[in-house]
């Protein structure tokens, strides 16, 4: 047996283009993130797979899939950007200074979101950095309004390409276990107020469909309407891969499509937003698992 080349194997820049493909599962949305051809995804990819012997995607002309290999790899690539990161900082010997004003959608309050900015805390103490959780149609109109320097939320909707894409999901319907939609009444909806994209979303999904609806309740924290779903008061539009314990999909309504997330800077460019950009992007794997 001949023997397996180690040293220099996995490439930054392989891994950076493995883990945009599997946070956004298409070719094409990872080379409009990262600025380059669809053909160097491929070929990074390619060289990637060569280096570990092993396939980290299914792919086919309509969808692209991890292998289990793939979802192995998620955490190695993760661990060797973040040691290289972290070897670059400490030799520039560069210190990131100034407030920086970021707001994320409630969607990410039970993820791995406050990791990444304790992470971001650590290697740039000297950044001022203030959290603001608020909608994604809140959190859009205070960025246009110059009071935020970086946003991570959900898009406005179809046409919506401000930013750049970090993860793309479906949304569903969710609700307690065994809650029944009957067909022949109002949907008991439980919504954010507006400006709410998903609500937005969930009432044009049921408009279309011709099915008739009312508010069972309304609250501008996700723990309310998770606590409300919790206890059978409706349904709510969700994002697939953040659903909550203690809910499950509902079957028999109108489907809500797809949803994307995207980082939005304002106008006021900055050392440290780009820094915490690029924390987020490195790390977006870790917003689809709950902490």
């Amino acid at each position: 047996m001949g023997e397996r080349r180690v040293g220099g194997v996995y490439e930054p820049v392989q891994l950076r283009t493995f883990l945009t493909v599997a946070q956004t599962l298409s070719f094409t949305q990872a080379a409009a993130r990262l600025g380059v051809r669809q053909s160097t995804v491929s070929q990074h990819v390619r060289r990637l797979e060569e280096a570990t012997g092993r396939p980290l995607f299914l792919r086919d002309t309509h969808s692209v899939e991890l292998t289990e290999d793939g979802e192995a790899m998620l955490g190695f690539a993760r661990s060797i950007l973040e040691a290289h990161e972290r070897a670059a900082a400490f030799f520039t010997g560069t210190r990131i200074r100034g407030r920086l004003r970021f707001g994320a959608s409630e969607d990410f309050v039970l993820t791995r979101l406050p990791e990444i900015l304790e992470a971001f805390r650590h290697e740039h103490p000297e950044v001022e950095l203030e959290l603001s959780v608020e909608l994604s149609g809140t959190l859009h109109e205070r960025l246009d309004a110059g009071r935020l320097d970086l946003v991570l939320a959900k898009r406005r909707g179809d046409g919506d390409e401000r930013g750049r894409l970090v993860w793309r999901d479906r949304m569903v319907w969710i609700g307690a276990e065994g809650l029944r939609v009957h067909p022949d009444r109002p949907v008991p909806l439980i919504v954010f107020p507006p400006p709410g994209i998903t609500r937005a979303r969930a009432l044009d999904a049921l408009q279309a469909d011709g099915r008739p609806w009312r508010i069972a309740c309304t609250s501008g924290s996700l723990s309310g309407l998770i606590a409300a779903a919790r206890a059978g008061l409706g349904v709510m539009a969700h994002t697939r891969g953040l659903i909550p314990a203690g809910l499950v999909r509902v079957a028999g309504l109108p489907d809500l499509g797809a949803v994307e997330f995207a980082l939005l800077r304002g106008a006021r460019g900055s050392a440290a937003g780009d820094a915490l950009a690029a924390a987020i992007l490195s790390g977006a794997d870790r917003l689809t698992r709950a902490a």
